[in-house]
């Protein structure tokens, strides 16, 4: 290789050109201008060539719009009704071109098949960064396709796989993936069908992904367990800016998984929670994460069971959070009060950024109706505030002593006696008193009532014990879970804590960072130049554009070279496990993914396997141990003539 020295870069005088020598180069600049413009006219020309043939192989009905914009960097072919085979024919055209980045191909129903045949034009076609395959109907099938597409490509950076019935078992497909491929920016999984193990997976996804900064997952199932899950793998990714979770039914469990990642996320800006069933007890979960978190801008929480009481917790902690980044927060179906305004006047003097949307002013604090009281404890109360008896207190009006007086008698008594008792308490007495309405109150009956009385308020105690203590078990699960979650997601081999971020002390959780360190990502990122990217051997065999002479694409100095996949036909000659990378090396796409795949056992490994000599010993040591020599020691203690050998 030659090297270039100082004096060989040195302008001399004879190099400066001449007037006419500036202006015949000029005539030529002009002239490569027009030969790279007509070069671009002609590779339109061939890719357009090409559809058509292709078309009339596959037997469909070309699209006149692809034909048309041939030259618009973005292809917009939603609602063609294209179909598996339509998507063929468009495969076949795409696998040459160089100008479309773009290209949109939602609701044509391309399915499973479909999906193939886009996945071998990416192993080809470097120039497309953007791909919308929404509602195609791709199923589990076409998810192992896309899987597959978005492990091999490496020009990709957002994709759409909106409502394509993906279930639980597809997410890990792209868990997967997503773990080697960091160029993927923008992932569109919304209106799916991910439940609670999707949600494990695709919180894997967030622990082991370092690339990924736009994520949507609305309209699916996630639920509790899938929200913790996935909120464990959101507390150690350190990407992700834009997350949309919203109608998924988190709940409060899901909200108070979810305050727990906010105390350590230090990179989401943009998190939706609409349409969740939160309540205002998950709200105020959700608040104690944001006491903590300094990055956070968008909150949105409109559409879920919201109050007054909510609103205000959301207010208090900006107010109270000098380092909180909120700047807009979306309540728009909550009615507030005039406190609640007064507060956000005052918020916005520390905040003056701040934007709430709320849905007016008319709304309300419920307030619980107060407690009744038994009339028979102020009764008992005021007995024994005076140390009397029950007879002492009706020994006035029943002169016979036989404990039974008139309605009228015990009213008149008892209203002209000092105790707190008013009218409507006074005649449910009596009605306890006398059930038959005779007309007489037999007040032996009080001490039976005020056992009753007594019984009925340790019942109550002990089901407010027994709900609270319901509450705590549950809120103590759901975070033991959501832990146990984060270690799945990071093992401690991969985790770098920051000093002092283990412990966790009175005055709050410390903030520490946890990073999957995984040596396979690093060395794919570090030699991100040097990717290897994996392209089947087997050629497209295009038909005959002319009489004699196959179809060669027009190559230009800065085009390169590849082999094309095989999108029309299968090749009897090719090996079908065999794949062939852009350097020339021959390669097993199973195996290098065995070898590149986050779990397997010789990346994964936490502890260093033991050699096959230590074992041995070990195994060895353990036949040496042996009762009898103790047995004959203790002989020769007793015995001092014996000798043991």
């Amino acid at each position: 290789m030659s090297t270039l020295s100082l004096e060989s870069l040195r302008l001399n005088d004879d190099d400066c050109p001449s007037p006419a020598e500036l202006k015949d180069s000029e005539d030529e600049f002009d002239k490569d201008l027009e030969s790279d413009a007509n070069e671009m006219d002609n590779n339109e020309l061939h890719t357009a060539e090409v559809y058509m043939q292709a078309c009339k192989l596959v037997g469909v009905v070309p699209v006149s719009y692809f034909i048309r914009n041939l030259d618009s960097p973005t292809m917009t072919l939603t609602y063609h009704g294209l179909g598996p085979l339509g998507c063929k024919a468009l495969a076949i055209a795409l696998v040459t071109d160089t100008h479309i980045n773009t290209l949109e191909l939602a609701d044509n129903s391309i399915q499973a098949e479909g999906a193939k045949y886009i996945m071998e034009t990416l192993r080809a076609n470097f120039t497309i960064q953007h791909l919308d395959l929404s509602n195609n109907h791709l199923k589990s099938t076409g998810a192992e396709h896309v899987a597959k597409m978005l492990l091999d490509s490496i020009s990709l950076k957002s994709v759409k796989l909106s409502g394509n019935g993906f279930i639980d078992d597809d997410a890990k497909h792209f868990a997967d993936a997503l773990s080697l491929n960091a160029r993927i920016k923008q992932l569109d999984l919304s209106h799916n069908e991910f439940c609670g193990k999707g949600g494990e997976y695709l919180g894997q996804l967030l622990a082991n992904n370092e690339g990924l900064e736009v994520l949507d997952l609305s309209w699916n199932h996630l639920r509790m367990k899938g929200a913790v899950a996935f909120c464990a793998g959101l507390k150690v990714n350190m990407m992700l800016k834009h997350l949309d979770l919203s109608w998924n039914g988190f709940g409060n469990e899901g909200a108070l998984a979810m305050g727990e990642a906010l105390k350590f996320n230090n990179t989401l800006v943009h998190l939706n929670l609409s349409n969740n069933r939160l309540t205002n007890e998950g709200v105020s979960m959700l608040c104690r994460g944001l006491e903590f978190n300094d990055t956070l801008r968008v909150l949105m929480l409109a559409y879920n069971s919201l109050t007054v009481e909510g609103a205000l917790a959301l207010i208090n902690v900006v107010k109270n959070t000098p380092k909180t980044a909120l700047e807009e927060i979306n309540i728009c179906n909550v009615l507030v009060n005039e406190n609640f305004v007064h507060l956000l006047e005052v918020t916005r003097q520390e905040h003056p950024g701040l934007d709430v949307q709320y849905g007016g002013v008319g709304g309300f604090i419920a307030k619980k109706p107060p407690k009744r009281v038994d009339p028979m404890k102020i009764i008992q109360d005021y007995l024994d505030q005076r140390k009397l008896r029950l007879w002492d207190f009706f020994r006035n009006i029943d002169k016979d002593g036989i404990m039974r007086v008139s309605v009228s008698d015990f009213r008149k008594a008892v209203q002209q006696s000092s105790i707190p008792l008013d009218r409507y308490q006074i005649e449910e007495l009596i009605q306890r008193l006398d059930r038959d309405r005779t007309g007489i109150v037999d007040y032996r009956g009080l001490a039976d009532t005020r056992k009753q009385m007594m019984r009925d308020h340790r019942r109550q105690l002990r089901k407010v014990e027994s709900r609270q203590k319901k509450e705590k078990q549950k809120s103590d699960r759901i975070l033991k879970t959501f832990q146990s979650a984060v270690e799945a997601v990071t093992p401690r081999s991969s985790m770098v804590i920051s000093p002092g971020g283990a412990k966790e002390d009175s005055s709050g959780p410390q903030h520490f960072s946890a990073t999957p360190l995984s040596s396979w990502h690093h060395i794919v990122m570090s030699n991100s130049s040097r990717y290897s990217v994996n392209m089947s051997n087997e050629h497209v065999h295009l038909p005959m554009l002319r009489a004699s002479t196959p179809y060669r694409a027009t190559t230009s100095p800065g085009m390169r070279s590849y082999s094309q996949p095989n999108l029309s036909a299968d090749s009897p000659h090719s090996a079908p496990n065999k794949s062939i990378s852009a350097q020339g090396v021959r390669s097993d796409p199973e195996m290098s993914h065995s070898k590149l795949s986050p779990t397997s056992n010789s990346l994964t490994r936490s502890r260093p396997a033991l050699n096959g000599k230590q074992s041995q010993g070990k195994v060895k040591t353990k036949k040496v141990k042996k009762k009898k020599p103790k047995k004959n020691a203790d002989k020769a203690s007793k015995n001092p003539a014996v000798t043991v050998k």
